[in-house]
């Protein structure tokens, strides 16, 4: 049940990146904007003839106002969209439509429900008796204000939706309404009855929520210690502004009256005072109570935890885990947009987002302790400290007190993140389950690069079955995957029985890791991994619905098989295989890794180089050079595939310590250079530089006898193939 968990908070996460990666951008836009149009933001620093309408500055700022808010008005819809696409298994942009279609007949028919009872008038306004806030208008729906939670309950379960019924098959008579089409269909009809059954659930949950904002105001310090720790913690459903908007807006965040007239909400005092300041000796910290705590951890607190992220990323991901907790810092700093730092860890590691909520809460009493009355237009960025803070100066703000307690909470947030990171391994940005696993080259690695350049389909396309097939196979047969999807580097699968998975076929598909969690199993291949997903569920269609022989049958049975037909054999032919190396041969049983003594990777012999040159070890055809220059593939004369592999484990070392002397594909003579090595650097950079000799494609009826146990030379007979008839 945990993995299960695990595995759907995490694909709910990945949903949540794409709509998450706009935030900054339109927090940028709508902070500058807000901040640098208001009017009696205008009028009190004399920007009226540089700012004011009329001005090009200012149509330019209403613009990116605009812009901004068009994202943020529309969040709901957004995480709709971007939960289904995330969610569904295949035909993602079906989901995606019917995600849309599903999130306005849902609003729809909330609509009507308040418009039957009374509550939304014939004219379109709303009746004077309803709770202020709790109705607003989505996409020009006059709906309930459900914000981001709305959207993501539309995006699991019009998901859960097209899951279940993408494929489905309907009679003869409706069958052009089966398979993708009916997903629109079927969640049309589902999210009918969701709206009517909304009507009814969720004045519940606003009606708690303005039950908890009467507790706050009547409570003095620790009522805006307990308003700052729901805010915080209503942040990942979107409630958050249903919360605050009464104590900004209305009666219920106090009332005072300024300039003899009686003003309501705390924002709405705050301005009154500033319009009224040459008359105010201090700005009123119990109407500013309610975002003045905002500016100590969003300029200082979460930037430090970002700052945490990224020193405990893994050094071969910090940069791209730096770009990511970059424009988040950045993002929350200047405008005060938290959701891109906050969603950045609340999925992976809910704990942190529990001390987030903890420590953002006593921010706030404690602006309110320390008479802190910055106020704000839209967040708790430096653009609005700047304007409702500094510019205002420290006798009516006290905004001066905010700089050593945000230092104070910059290291709080920094050392408790880091701390919690690293002790409970949470997989923040740049930590994912990427142990860089090492990469072994087997039989199906010659196989698939000899097929890659040989197997062509009829319009000359390179065949992708053949890996597709492998993938299959290492995930235990088709009948053994349940699921299969991926992120930006991960095929990530789950299985019915994860001890038939096979990490070792895995990995000779390309794969440089396989993670393992329960019955979730990821697959490391890169970006390219979109088309191997594409390839894998294209394969899976017409697969056979069996299970895959586990590794441990396969080697019995080959065990097995070879007793029973050697026992009897005779040796028909022998094929002599040399050195490629000068050296000290060895058994390959005594090779340092167990999957070349197991023979995983093939049979033959070890050598530890002396010498710092690996030649041809009969005349033959260079198959093929890897990348890192650590292995080459051959083929002798007579049929025989050769994997000579340099070392253990030096793919890591990335072509350092090795000089390529031949290319793939060229012919060689016996003795000639192949490698030249740098033997210092290796076995002082490698974990041994005991080299595998391996015969890859032995028949059934071919063994191996070693020839030279001990000093050999290259050229010296190292092994021989017995051919049995």
């Amino acid at each position: 049940m945990k993995d299960k968990i695990f595995s759907v908070l995490q694909r709910v996460g990945r949903s949540f990146m794409l709509p998450i990666a706009i935030l900054p951008v339109a927090g940028l836009l709508l902070g500058i904007g807000s901040s640098f149009t208001n009017a009696t933001t205008l009028e009190t620093y004399g920007l009226t003839k540089i700012l004011g309408e009329g001005t090009i500055l200012h149509a330019l700022l209403m613009i990116m106002n605009s812009v901004g808010s068009a994202v943020f008005n529309n969040l709901p819809l957004i995480f709709a969209v971007g939960v289904a696409i995330g969610m569904a298994k295949k035909e993602k942009e079906v989901s995606a439509l019917s995600a849309v279609i599903a999130y306005f007949v849902m609003n729809t028919a909330i609509n009507a429900m308040l418009t039957i009872t009374g509550q939304i008038l014939d004219n379109g306004e709303i009746a004077g008796s309803v709770l202020e806030g709790t109705i607003t208008s989505v996409c020009g729906i006059q709906s309930l204000q459900m914000g981001v939670f709305g959207g993501i309950i539309v995006g699991l379960g019009v998901a859960a939706l097209h899951n279940r019924f993408y494929r489905i098959q309907l009679p003869n008579a409706l069958s052009f309404f089966g398979g993708t089409r009916f997903v629109p269909i079927i969640s049309t009809i589902v999210y009918m009855f969701v709206g009517i059954a909304m009507y009814f659930i969720w004045p519940v949950v606003q009606n708690g929520i303005y039950a908890l904002g009467g507790l706050v105001t009547g409570s003095g310090y620790i009522g805006t210690l307990i308003f700052g720790l729901i805010k915080r913690a209503l942040i990942p459903f979107g409630l958050h502004h249903v919360f605050y908007m009464p104590f900004w807006q209305t009666a219920v965040g106090g009332t005072m009256e300024v300039a003899g007239q009686m003003v309501q909400g705390g924002q709405n005092i705050f301005f009154a005072q500033l319009a009224d300041s040459a008359n105010i000796a201090h700005f009123s910290a119990d109407a500013t109570r309610y975002f003045s705590g905002e500016f100590i951890f969003m300029i200082f607190g979460l930037p430090g935890a970002a700052l945490a992220m990224y020193q405990c990323a893994k050094p071969e991901k910090k940069k791209a885990a730096g770009g990511l907790l970059l424009s988040a810092a950045l993002a929350c700093m200047a405008t005060g947009i938290t959701e891109p730092l906050e969603f950045s860890f609340l999925f992976v590691a809910p704990a942190l987002f529990a001390v987030q909520v903890v420590l953002a809460g006593t921010a706030y009493m404690l602006a309110h302790m320390l008479n802190i009355a910055v106020g704000l237009t839209f967040s708790g960025g430096l653009l609005d400290f700047f304007l409702f803070g500094i510019l205002q100066g420290n006798a009516k703000t006290s905004w001066i007190r905010v700089i050593p307690v945000g230092i104070i909470y910059f290291f709080l947030y920094y050392f408790i993140f880091k701390f919690m990171i690293k002790k409970f391994d949470f997989k923040t940005p740049g930590r994912e389950d990427d142990d860089e696993e090492v990469k072994l080259y087997t039989k199906a690695d010659v196989n698939a690069r000899k097929e890659a350049q040989n197997v062509e389909s009829s319009d000359g396309a390179v065949s992708e079955d053949t890996l597709s097939e492998m993938i299959t196979g290492g995930l235990g047969g088709k009948k053994n995957i349940a699921d299969v999807d991926c992120c930006a580097t991960r095929l990530r699968c789950t299985v019915h029985e994860a001890d038939r998975v096979n990490d070792g076929i895995l990995k000779s598909t390309g794969a440089s890791g396989v993670i393992h969690k329960g019955n979730a199993v990821q697959v490391i291949y890169g970006p390219n991994v979109t088309v191997i997903k594409s390839n894998l569920e294209d394969y899976l269609e017409k697969a056979p619905n069996t299970y895959a022989e586990t590794e441990e049958a396969v080697a019995e049975a080959a065990e097995e098989k070879q007793t029973e037909e050697t026992g009897s054999q005779e040796i028909k032919e022998t094929i002599i295989i040399s050195s490629p190396i000068t050296g000290i041969a060895a058994d390959l049983s005594t090779a340092p890794d167990e999957a070349f003594a197991q023979k995983m990777m093939g049979d033959g012999a070890v050598v530890t180089p002396e010498d710092p040159y690996v030649r041809a070890p009969e005349d033959g055809e260079v198959a093929f050079v890897f990348d890192t220059k650590h292995a080459i593939g051959f083929i002798t004369d007579s049929g025989i595939s050769l994997l000579i592999h340099v070392g253990i484990d030096t793919v890591k070392l990335n072509g350092e310590g090795f000089e390529a002397l031949v290319e793939s594909g060229q012919t060689v003579k016996k003795g000639e250079p192949m490698l030249k090595l740098d033997l210092d650097y290796l076995k002082e950079h490698a974990p041994s530089v005991t080299s595998p000799v391996l015969c890859t494609e032995l028949e059934d009826n071919q063994r191996i006898h070693l020839l030279k146990d001990g000093p050999v030379k290259a050229g010296e007979p190292l092994f021989e193939i017995e051919v049995l008839q």
